[in-house]
């Protein structure tokens, strides 16, 4: 199953839901695996950085968070923290629509839960690549 809950106080142009989950669906499928729990929390910077500095000890601002929350290599569960402040931020600095950066931010955590990582170039190269192809394959 995956959800949306959205934790803000300011007002938010919310997604298409259906649209948006059956293009999640279709990543993880696309991957060969099975669509478990996927949580998304949409926030603010304050949230993400307080989640941020408890759980991974870092102080600083960014746009997601992804906890996976099964062991089980096969099924995609998780929570994937998304701050609405950062991706808005993210979307004038990279010169693109503040729905193609969220949209990049959604599938950027599912990635995650796949597996993929970014913290060094390569991955950050793989990533991106990945971030490309499946924001083509969206209806």
């Amino acid at each position: 199953m995956i959800s949306f809950t959205y934790q803000l106080k300011t007002p938010f142009d919310t997604i298409n839901e259906l649209l948006t989950k059956s293009w999640i669906k279709a990543v993880v499928n696309n991957e060969n695996k099975k669509v478990g729990d996927i949580q998304y929390i949409i926030c603010d910077d304050r949230m993400l950085n307080q989640i941020n500095v408890k759980f991974l000890n870092h102080d600083t601002f960014t746009d997601i968070i992804t906890f996976p929350t099964t062991e089980n290599k096969e099924v995609v569960s998780g929570e994937i923290y998304i701050s609405i402040d950062r991706v808005f931020e993210n979307s004038k600095k990279h010169d693109t629509t503040y729905k193609n950066e969220f949209n990049r931010v959604i599938v950027h955590g599912v990635l995650h839960l796949l597996g993929y990582n970014d913290s060094t170039p390569t991955e950050k190269k793989q990533m991106r690549s990945k971030e490309d192809y499946y924001l083509n394959l969206q209806s």
